[in-house]
Formats: C-alpha cells, structure tokens, sequence
C-alpha cells in the first residue's frame, strides 16, 4: 500500500518545494521506491515533448523518473485555461477525474508518494479543484508549511485550515519554514502552544537562509529571457549579492562581495576591462559571478573583444541599469533541476532539521 502526503502551504513562496525536495530525499532512506505529483500545475513547461508543470519537470529529472512526467503533472493551467473552463468549453470534473486517475497509477509504482500544491490553499478554484479539494479527493493526509513568525503564521494557518475543513481534507502537520536563527526555539514553542488540543503535530524546518532564495546565473538569464554569453558553464552558479556598478572602478571592484552579480552600464569600458581581466584571478572570480551590462549605447569593440576573450559570464540587456537593479532585486528564486548546489544544501540541511520518522508517524 502507498502512503501519500500531501504538501499545500499557507502563501506562496513558503518553501513548499524545498519542503517537497527533503521530503523526497528523507523517504528514499527509508522506502524503497519514492514518488512526487504535482496535481495542478500554474507554471507549465515543454518538457520532452509534452507540456508539464515546472516543479513536475525538475523532481522527474532529478530524481531520475522522466517516463512519470506525465503522470507527475496531469493537469496544467496553460493561457486561457481559466476562461474555457468558465465558458463551459473544459468539462467540470475533467480535471479532478485526469488527477484522481494519475495518482492512482503513481501509486501502484510507489510505496511512498509525495504530493505537491500551488500556493495557499483556494489557488486552483476557478478550475474547481483547490489544494483542500485535491487533498480530500486523493485522500492524502496534509502537511502545511508556513512562513516563520508567531502571529501571521497563526492567523495564516486559521485562515486555510477554515477551506481544508470545508473541503473534508485531513490537515495533521503545520511546518513553520524560513525561521529567524535565534528565534527559532521559541517561535516554536509558541505556535505549539496556539495548536495545542487540535491535534495537529507543529514543527519545524529551515531557519531563513538566504542562499536558498538566490538566483543563479541560469535563472537571471531566464528572468530576463536573454543568453547567458561567456562561461556558460558556470550557469548554476548562485549570485549571493546583486551590485550596481555606479561608482569608480576601484570602489565598485573594492566593494565586491562575494559571488556578486554586478549590473554594468554598457559605456563603462574601464570598469567592463577591469572585470573582465580580474575574472582570471582566483581571489576575484569567488567575488564577481559575472555580468549585466545594460544600455542602449553599444559596447566599444575592443572592450567586446576582452569581454570575449576573459570567458566572463555576461547578460547583454537594453534596459538601463537601475530598471533592471530592481527588476532583479525583486525576483524570487525558484529550484531548478540544475541548482546541484542549492539541492545538495537543502538535503543536508534537513536531514539535520527534519524529524522525518515523526513526520512519517503522523500519516
């Protein structure tokens, strides 16, 4: 018999994916064979031929089970979507019918399934099938991540626990994620004590790392829908700081912390050379990940060719340098299945956080 969990969260961007990875790589040291689902997918890809969602596509390839994509993803919410199932052009229980049929067969393959949602508990509505609606239909008992905090997550978790009741879904384990390192213990201790009585097991997973939320240099690159030009091969690379190379050459260069992306107006010829001829000294190269150049103004041939020539990773963009300062400042990065760095961190980390066996005794 499979064991299923599903994974929903209070908001977005709480760590349901991070979450989803160590859960995954917690129950493949206990069970021998481990599957994900992401039901509904709100970001779809083309992935070996067919359309999938992007968490989906990046848990199959891994975790090495390409030939489960589609299984993995049965339903996506691709453009227009949301208006042919209003006007009646989608069937009603199309969807909850392609979902209950693809766990059904994930769940003759595994003995341990690991169901991922989209955002807090209504996204997916519209279509009638909500992360509390999907929980109910497959019958997974549920895991609720939440930010860190005391009162917000509180009032978060009421707020969701309220749709997940009304659906008949079995909430058993509210996992506080992104905790304040010094924090920790009595942030605990607290949302304990809010749910005590409920039964419902309160836990704990990642204190706020902001590693975790970097991009690399691939995902910059695919924000910005734009090549990543020079050392392409250091595209995982993750960018700690983004830096705005405003001042002389000499402070920007004095300034750099480390693995910092810098954003570089497209006529600073002095500060591109500079970069450029640093980036093959290694004290350097730890401090300087690469670079935007921005601007409408073309970049100097010669100074192109030492670009060239110093293999530094380098985004070209016509926007100026502060648009794209903060476009970048804003963006929240998502785990891709190139991120080897992020997913080694994120396993060793929860295998020092996450109480894997109580987890698994509360499902």
């Amino acid at each position: 018999m499979c064991k299923k969990i599903f994974v929903g969260a209070t908001g977005q961007h709480c760590g349901k994916t991070t979450i989803s990875l160590s859960l995954m790589h917690l129950a493949q040291k206990k069970y021998k064979r481990v599957g994900f689902m992401k039901p509904l997918g709100p970001k779809w890809i083309e992935f070996n031929g067919t359309i999938v969602d992007k968490d989906a596509a990046m848990f199959s390839t891994v975790f090495g089970v390409e030939e489960d994509v589609t299984l993995m993803s049965p339903v996506t919410l691709t453009p227009g979507t949301t208006r042919r199932f209003l006007d009646g052009e989608i069937d009603s229980v199309g969807p909850i019918k392609s979902i209950r049929a693809a766990c059904a067969e994930l769940e003759k393959k595994y003995d341990y399934l690991i169901i991922e949602g989209a955002g807090h508990g209504g996204v997916g509505s519209v279509v009638g099938m909500n992360n509390a609606q999907v929980a109910a239909e497959l019958n997974a008992p549920v895991l609720l991540v939440t930010g860190g905090g005391i009162g917000n997550v509180i009032d978060a978790v009421e707020l969701n626990l309220a749709l997940y009741q009304r659906e008949g879904a079995d909430v058993r384990i509210i996992m506080a994620n992104k905790l304040v390192k010094e924090k920790r213990a009595d942030t605990l201790a607290y949302l304990q004590k809010a749910f005590a009585g409920s039964g419902m097991m309160v836990t704990s997973a990642f204190d706020y790392l902001p590693t975790l939320a970097d991009p690399t240099l691939q995902h910059v690159s695919e924000l910005l829908g734009l090549p990543l030009h020079g050392g392409t091969t250091e595209r995982s690379r993750l960018c700690h700081t983004i830096q705005l190379g405003a001042a002389s050459s000499q402070i920007v260069i004095d300034h750099l912390e480390t693995s910092t992306l810098l954003i570089v107006t497209s006529s600073r010829d002095e500060l591109l050379v500079t970069a450029s001829a640093l980036h093959h000294i290694p004290e350097y190269k730890a401090r300087l990940a690469g670079l935007i150049i921005a601007g409408h103004v073309p970049v100097s041939s010669i100074t192109q060719r030492i670009l060239d020539d110093s293999n530094i990773p380098y985004i070209r963009i016509k926007e100026t340098s502060s648009e794209i300062f903060y476009q970048l400042r804003e963006h929240v990065s998502k785990i891709g299945p190139e991120d080897i760095e992020k997913i080694n961190l994120i396993n060793s980390i929860a295998e020092r956080y996450i109480d894997f066996d109580a987890i698994d005794a509360m499902i």
